[in-house]
């Protein structure tokens, strides 16, 4: 029975959550109503399961690793690590991955005026597109973050000015790990070419 019919009685509650009377719905909205509650609960299970198998294949990669290591003496100190891993006839390989997310504290303030008071002491000219590269490194998005690929960009630039090099100091020294994601990817060879193809778990992909 359709949960809106047990909870209120000859009402449907609409997305406002207003309480409609169940004789003034179109039955192809009661249709539509059905068809995407069944598929989007069935998602949901889905997603749950795929939940639990991540959870499981990543505890067993840890667990392979540290038997590993332990050939060795060495102690792996739990899931952090990018690590790749075949099997013996090269028919499937993992991937697992942890990606950390980088944010900035206070000290970044500091070295973007640094670098401001670089650029304003060089000569002009040469130093322009080095001026637009630093404007477009600490501009922010619509979530009002800061880059973190163009801001470490600027730490690539071959500069050896004193007051830059503390500037890119005060950088690194800003950097914060907010958050490491685990991701984990599986791929099967090709026979015929030797290519590895990835085993895809994303409904969007298949």
């Amino acid at each position: 029975m359709n949960e809106q019919q047990t909870a209120h009685p000859g009402y449907w509650k609409d997305a406002s959550g207003s309480l409609i009377p169940v004789s003034k719905i179109k039955e192809i909205d009661k249709l539509r109503h059905q068809v995407v509650g069944e598929i989007c609960r069935q998602a949901e299970q889905e997603s749950a399961r795929l939940m639990a198998f991540k959870t499981t294949a990543m505890q067993a990669i840890s667990d392979f690793i540290d038997k590993s290591l332990a050939n060795y003496d060495v102690q792996h100190g739990g899931k952090k690590g990018n690590v790749t891993l075949i099997n013996f006839d090269g028919e499937y390989k993992i991937i697992r991955q942890m990606q950390e997310t980088i944010t900035f504290d206070e000290r970044l303030q500091a070295a973007k005026a640094l670098i401001d008071e670089c650029i304003h002491g060089w000569s002009k000219g040469s130093n322009a597109n080095i001026k637009v590269l630093v404007n477009n490194a600490f501009q922010v998005d619509q979530q009002g973050k800061i880059s973190t690929g163009r801001v470490l960009g600027l730490r690539r630039l071959e500069i050896t000015d004193e007051k830059w090099l503390l500037a890119m100091q005060a950088i690194g020294d800003s950097m914060r790990v907010a958050s490491t994601k685990p991701y984990i990817r599986f791929y099967k060879r090709d026979a015929t070419t030797g290519e590895y193809f990835p085993i895809s778990l994303d409904v969007a992909a298949i």
